[in-house]
């Protein structure tokens, strides 16, 4: 797929960050949009007018990502008012901060429906249609976090490590196909989104040392790559076609140093984590 052109994009968690910057991205190079979110049903609303704006259709509705049969009425819903599908952009995603051992398994289960299983659903919903028009693409944004553990991030890393097995096997098999589709593993570094304000933190860190009270806005420090700038960057892998993508500087390194000293980076990770929250 070398342009957007007159294609129609499905992007979930639309209403800020990553999604948003996508969604308006597509506008400008006259792709059609259908937008779902959750919760922020202000932002999305924004997100839409200000895609309309470039003279494109967009549709949009809020959505649990985790409900799986809600996603397949939507895809059924926008293939019929679309006629086609064309590229599924897998984005919403919920964070927790919480330490293994504290974390309940309802809040872990949460994060894995919506980060996880909300990418399945989302790809299973979508594929015969990608399939059908003959052209398609699915791009999954899973994390740095997808590369690397991070301490009191247990379930966001276990969704992200899934999401990206889960698409490796999803580009193998489509490249066995030759059905004219293909997918693509999305690897964000820190993205100066509202994710970590949005969160969840428990106060069971401060078994780590950390302070609860301040983790989202010490957190907030390593995010340093703008999210049109990830827009953009994803945008181009899509033309290139590649299989994964790594954005921001940071993406490089910690994706450099798992790889050099995969049984050895875990304490350089505590010390970075560490230093951090100071």
């Amino acid at each position: 797929m070398k342009n957007f052109a007159d294609k129609v994009a499905v992007v979930t968690g639309a209403a800020s960050g990553i999604g948003r910057e996508l969604a308006l991205e597509l506008s400008r190079r006259k792709c059609h949009l259908a937008l779902c979110c959750d919760r922020n049903v202000e932002g999305l609303k924004q997100t839409a007018e200000e895609a309309m704006a470039q003279g494109v259709k967009v549709t949009s509705r809020t959505l649990d990502v985790a409900d799986r049969e809600a996603v397949h009425r939507w895809a059924d819903s926008v293939t019929a008012d679309y006629g086609k599908v064309n590229l599924v952009f897998n984005n919403a995603a919920v964070e927790l901060v919480s330490t293994v051992e504290g974390i309940e398994y309802d809040d872990f289960e949460r994060v894995m429906n919506v980060n996880f299983w909300g990418m399945v659903y989302g790809t299973k919903a979508f594929l015969p249609y990608l399939k059908a028009a003959g052209e398609g693409h699915i791009v999954n944004i899973s994390s740095v976090f997808g590369l690397m553990g991070v301490p009191a991030q247990c379930a966001y890393n276990s969704a992200k490590f899934a999401m990206r097995g889960f698409t490796d096997c999803l580009r193998e098999e489509l490249d066995m196909m030759d059905c004219g589709v293909s997918a693509t593993s999305v690897h964000p570094g820190g993205i100066i989104t509202p994710i970590i304000r949005t969160s969840q933190v428990k106060d069971n860190i401060s078994a780590l040392g950390i302070n609860p009270r301040d983790y989202q806005q010490h957190f907030e420090r390593a995010f340093i790559t703008k999210a049109d700038k990830a827009a953009q960057v994803i945008l181009r892998a899509v033309t290139k076609n590649k299989r994964r993508v790594l954005i921001g500087p940071d993406a490089y390194v910690y994706d450099g140093i798992t790889r050099l000293v995969p049984g050895a980076y875990q304490p350089l990770v505590i010390a970075f984590v560490r230093r951090l929250m100071m």
